[in-house]
């Protein structure tokens, strides 16, 4: 009997001596301390958001057709001050227009000299001004790839589209109605411009969509169908074009999801809602203003895809640094 006691002792010492060691777990440290142990209190509430799982990027427009010195270099301290995950564009990041690839080489190496400055990464999309001709096509592939992409971050699809992707017999014809339009903008011959060939080409204002493109996309779609949500780019409103080289074969495959189309080219920034979803074109980020039109001003737009995504348009001339002013390029 005194056996079994001195066990069933000796078992409970032990169990306690277990319990002693085990580590004591100590509770998360509270986040917002105060000293205001009664009445009322000058703030709204102690409820704050919990940890975020959200991420912000931002988009530049159009710094071409007509840059004006300084502005793009401003953006980008500024992109820096905002501190987003990643930089998208839509397009005109260079002047371009020419065949001459020494030129080339020497307007995209002072495009990428400046980018080069931003803290986060920067995904390029061409525009008119950069994918005019074939040899300009051929540059771009040789110094960044393909024209059109996607990715996925965070479960959020991004179609990068191209919407100067025309058959190269075409392209080449709108490239020499738009070198003769220039020179009669430029008085070098006779003619008005509203009665060119150029004027008049559907492509010159809402671009074009071959069918590979639609169809590679349509595919990345289908393999991606479960994202928390999709955002479309592309430098042209390929929306605004009614044929089958226009968005419209894509919008049927965007139609079960959520989406938002954003593009530049008219330097003019608005906002439209189509088939319930959110279509904005961008105004400028250092590209040619027209001084009557007050929706024509330089901004970068600030997305955070949260749930949904909130979509802020910050004009360049209110993102001031600690000193009240907006940041000197250096």
């Amino acid at each position: 009997m005194k056996t079994l006691y001195f066990f069933c002792l000796a078992t409970l010492c032990l169990i306690g001596c277990r319990q002693n060691v085990e580590p004591i777990l100590k509770e998360e440290a509270t986040k917002f301390v105060h000293d205001v142990s009664d009445g009322p209190t000058p703030w709204t509430s102690e409820t704050f958001e919990p940890t975020e799982d959200d991420f912000t990027f931002a988009i530049i427009s159009d710094l071409n057709g007509g840059e004006r010195e300084g502005i793009y270099a401003t953006a980008v301290q500024q992109l820096n001050m905002l501190d987003p995950t990643f930089v998208l564009s839509v397009g005109d990041l260079i002047d371009g227009g020419t065949e001459d690839t020494a030129q080339l080489e020497k307007e995209w190496n002072f495009f990428d000299e400046r980018t080069s400055k931003l803290n986060m990464p920067f995904f390029h999309l061409g525009g008119n001004h950069d994918l005019t001709n074939p040899v300009m096509r051929e540059f771009w592939k040789n110094r960044f790839g393909p024209r059109y992409y996607h990715f996925v971050y965070e479960n959020v699809l991004f179609l990068m589209m191209d919407s100067e992707d025309y058959e190269e017999k075409r392209m080449v014809e709108i490239y020499e109605a738009r070198a003769k339009a220039l020179k009669i903008i430029n008085g070098e011959i006779e003619g008005t411009y509203e009665e060119s060939e150029y004027y008049n080409m559907p492509e010159r204002s809402i671009g074009g969509m071959s069918q590979a493109q639609l169809e590679y996309f349509t595919t990345v779609l289908e393999a991606n169908p479960d994202v928390k949500w999709t955002f479309v780019l592309m430098h042209k409103p390929l929306w605004m074009r009614e044929d089958e080289k226009g968005l419209a074969p894509l919008e049927d495959a965007l139609a079960d999801r959520e989406y938002t189309v954003i593009n530049g080219h008219f330097h003019s920034f608005s906002n439209t809602i189509r088939k319930g979803h959110s279509y904005t074109i961008l105004g400028t980020t250092g590209g040619s203003q027209n001084p009557k039109d007050s929706m024509a001003f330089d901004h970068v737009s600030l997305v955070r895809m949260a749930k949904k995504p909130i979509i802020t348009h910050l004009k360049m001339e209110g993102i001031l640094n600690e000193q009240g002013k907006v940041p000197e390029v250096k």
